[in-house]
């Protein structure tokens, strides 16, 4: 019965969780619900507008999605639906076919688009491809999150100083911001300036309080009570009302081969925004995300919106960090939002209709600066100079390029980085501390002894052909450094955990070059599989049974018996630890 449940909990995550929910969680997974949701309605809204659709399609684009996602998302902060860069791709991608098939057929073609967006991923599940989540660093995911961010606080910059900024780089929309500041539109600024203070220090002052949301709400009174619309300042408006009908949309003379590169693009920008903000939002609260999982979460929204009019959706990082500043605990939160959601559509419009875009402008600046986490960003750079290099490069590629490019262009120097430390990694060659149990790198205690005639080498990796000349030379090197005439060379293979058959053919080459030295080469603790492979390829063969041990005792062991049979006696100043042949 158990092996059952885990089953039917691994793939639907979202219910195993809502199974054992806590009433503590109750009071944060509704005030984040709520504001999520006041920041949704007007933000999906615009997507759909992007995209070439009456506004209302935003608010059924997030309908199934926030629902499917509820009860298949392995995350339980991350908030579905439409997102500014899918819209913008999906905006191309519709008006490339479009040209070809007639505008009329505008949102049948957007409907499409999120189905097939949708069986991409799925096919990704089926496949999976969910481990290619795994080339995602800890300093690719804090520099993916620090980008994001920047650009959330410039695509704001037009909306809370009421400027047209041009541009459609972040970079050429900072100079044109920079440049027509002093155009900017008081009210709007002094509104937008005020609320994001009240927003920091809220969170300063009461930390426990759905600040953002009181914020918001405050915002949409004052422009009530005193009229400020008068000044210029504007509002949400009008929300449209209705719920959709759910329809087929016909493929028609759509060729499904014009069709699927876009919807590729979409799906690979999409699944990389729900894995990397679902991860980093998962780590904060010590919790993991199922890369597979995903898959499935994220190809049945969007198969389902296609099926309610909608267009393809992915994860809103602003949303997202919005629910969690507001205490989002688990999918509940979601499940909230999707309630506000279906208010709106049906009746409760024009509560929003008095809200401040200026207010909403400066809700997501404050989002935003959530996602720079630079105390993350210094732990990084302390540990270590090539991983801060990564973050950098990270958010360098958001900014310069686009989020798919950018990622890309640090996933391959991730891996590129992998790959020297792991061609170049710590060997040392091993002795006896007095008063430490085992064998030590001699390196790290100047006092190690080693044993007379006996070099015990560790090399700190895996051994294939990228490391493999790199294993020879510092293994020839450790015999030729020594301080006594060397007879053997022990191996200790604790640590290469992988071979590949150019590291075998290296092996053998330096056995070889010891045997010509008059030196015997051994190993000891060798991996059952390794040991195995060594065996079938008659390398231990060579070696011999009697120069392969189970342990690093056994091996300095068998090496004083040779040199007890060899030259009548056990080796001159053999150090206190070295176990004694008693034989």
């Amino acid at each position: 019965m158990n092996d059952r449940r885990r089953g039917w909990e691994r793939y639907l995550p979202g219910v195993a969780v809502l199974r054992r929910y806590e009433r503590p969680w109750l009071r944060g997974d509704l005030v984040a619900g709520i504001t999520v949701a006041a920041y949704l309605v007007p933000q999906v809204m615009a997507y759909a507008v992007i995209v070439g659709l009456p506004s209302v399609v935003g608010l059924w684009a997030i309908l199934l999605p926030l629902l499917l996602y509820a009860i298949l998302g392995s995350s339980r902060q991350l908030s579905i639906g439409p997102e500014a860069s899918t819209a913008l791709m999906t905006a191309a991608g519709v008006g490339a076919l479009v040209g070809a098939v007639g505008a009329e057929r505008h949102a049948e073609v957007a409907a499409i688009f999120a189905i097939a967006v949708g069986i991409v991923c799925l096919a990704g599940w089926v496949l999976r491809l969910g481990f290619l989540a795994a080339l995602l660093s800890r300093p690719v995911l804090v520099g993916y999150m620090t980008g994001i961010g920047l650009l959330m606080i410039v695509s704001q910059l037009g909306k809370v100083t009421k400027l047209d900024l041009d541009g459609g780089h972040p970079l050429l929309e900072v100079w044109s911001f920079l440049t027509q500041l002093p155009q900017a539109h008081l009210p709007t600024a002094a509104l937008s300036l005020g609320l994001l203070v009240l927003l920091f220090l809220g969170r300063r002052l009461i930390p426990k309080w759905p600040s953002p949301l009181i914020v918001l709400l405050l915002g949409a009174a004052a422009v009530a009570l005193f009229n400020l619309q008068r000044f210029g300042l504007e509002t949400i408006g009008s929300v449209p009302t209705g719920l959709p009908a759910p329809r087929v949309p016909a493929l028609g003379d759509i060729s499904i081969w014009a069709l699927l590169p876009f919807a590729v693009g979409i799906a690979v920008v999409g699944y990389s925004d729900n894995v990397l903000t679902g991860r980093a939002f998962a780590a904060k609260r010590r919790e993991s995300i199922d890369a597979s999982q995903e898959l499935l979460a994220l190809g049945a929204a969007n198969v389902a919106t296609g099926f309610l009019q909608g267009f393809p959706v992915s994860s809103s990082s602003s949303r997202t960090v919005l629910g969690d500043s507001a205490g989002s605990r688990t999918q509940l939160h979601s499940l909230v939002a999707l309630l506000c959601v279906v208010a709106v559509l049906l009746f409760a419009g024009p509560v929003l209709a008095t809200f401040p875009t200026a207010g909403l402008g400066a809700l997501v600046i404050y989002a935003a600066t959530r996602l720079v986490d630079t105390a993350e960003i210094k732990r990084i750079a302390h540990f270590r100079r090539s991983e801060i290099v990564l973050t950098v490069i990270t958010v360098a590629g958001v900014l310069a390029f686009d989020i798919l490019i950018g990622i890309g262009i640090a996933i391959a120097l991730s891996i590129l980085d992998l790959i020297r430390r792991i061609s170049h990694p710590h060997d040392g060659v091993l002795g006896y501390v007095p008063g430490v149990a085992g064998m030590h790198d001699v390196e790290d205690y100047p006092g190690a002894l080693q044993v007379p005639g006996l070099v015990v080498y560790r090399y700190d990796s895996p051994l294939f052909f990228a490391n493999a000349e790199n294993f020879l030379n510092r293994a020839q090197h450790a015999v030729e450094t020594a301080e006594q005439p060397v007879h053997w060379f022990l191996l200790n293979a604790e640590a290469n955990t992988e071979w590949d058959l150019t590291a075998v053919d290296t092996l053998e080459l330096l056995r070889e070059n010891l045997e010509a030295a008059g030196i015997t080469f051994a190993m000891a603790r060798v991996k059952q599989e390794t040991r195995d492979q060594l065996e079938h390829i008659g390398f231990l063969e060579k070696v011999g049974p009697s120069h392969v041990f189970a342990t690093l005792p056994t091996a300095v062991q068998g090496y004083i018996r040779w040199h007890e049979a060899t030259f009548g006696a056990a080796p001159a100043g053999l150090p206190g630890q070295a176990p004694r042949h008693s034989g």
